[in-house]
């Protein structure tokens, strides 16, 4: 335990075990968050809008949808996205990286 009272794990340690599935944590607040999708738990509400959320990342990304913010800009070009996965897609039209194969050729 450190000075403010919280358990420090070894590096690669995850003492939090999942009780309905395989899953392990290094965290208690990681299992937490893992255990609402078996209860089905969404602490997390819009204010605008009828959706709820099991976590609070996947939470903030939804807020942008109402207020427009989009915080991840190319550096190739001048468009901006609300969530950094689809910033990611875009900057693959600059590189032309295509990182999934068709498994049918």
């Amino acid at each position: 335990m450190n000075s403010l009272g919280q358990n420090i794990n070894k590096a690669g340690e995850k003492p939090y075990q999942c009780s309905k599935c395989d899953k392990a944590f290094s965290q208690n607040d990681s299992l937490i968050e893992h255990q609402r999708i078996h209860t089905g738990e969404k602490p997390y509400k819009c204010r605008q809008c009828d959706k709820a959320f099991s976590n609070k990342g996947n939470h903030m990304k939804h807020k942008r949808t109402h207020t427009g913010k989009k915080p991840y800009q190319c550096s190739q070009c001048d468009r901006a996205f609300s969530n950094i996965g689809n910033l990611i897609k875009h900057k693959r039209t600059h590189t032309g990286e295509k990182p999934y194969q068709c498994s049918q050729w």
